[in-house]
């Protein structure tokens, strides 16, 4: 690479980084408007725009902040009233003893299924050897 090529090279990352910085300076709003007259004006430009927009989260954002928010459990959060808390934690502590019962109950009910097939398939293939046992020959 010659020097005027490499200063060519840095003079077209300048300009596109100080592009990328003004934009992040605007928010989201700035990289959507973007991404939108480039589809308008020149579609493939504007695929790529869209394309690097997703990949470096300029438009997304990050969902960290937004599920760590939305996932911290509210069971333990209290609300201000003990009558309240008591009654919710005593509906949640159900609640959890149904659907342990009930996924128990699951479990019994595919290990009974389970079982049912294996028996038919026992069965099945006893008759097949019954039956490939009577039509052989004997060696008598």
């Amino acid at each position: 690479m010659t020097p005027a090529t490499a200063n060519v090279g840095r003079i077209s990352g300048n300009w596109l980084a100080k592009a990328e910085a003004w934009l992040d300076a605007r928010g989201k709003g700035a990289w959507i408007a973007l991404t939108i007259v480039a589809l308008v004006v020149a579609w493939p430009v504007g695929l790529a725009i869209l394309a690097y927009a997703l990949w470096s989260r300029r438009i997304v954002g990050s969902f960290r902040g937004k599920q760590a928010r939305r996932m911290t459990p509210t069971r333990f959060r209290s609300s201000g009233n003990t009558a309240f808390d008591a009654y919710k934690a005593d509906m949640l502590r159900r609640l959890e003893d149904e659907q342990e019962a009930f996924e128990s109950f699951l479990e019994r009910l595919r290990e009974a299924k389970d079982k049912a097939e294996f028996d038919q398939f026992m069965q099945d293939r006893e008759k097949r050897a019954a039956s490939g046992d009577a039509a052989r020959p004997s060696d008598a």
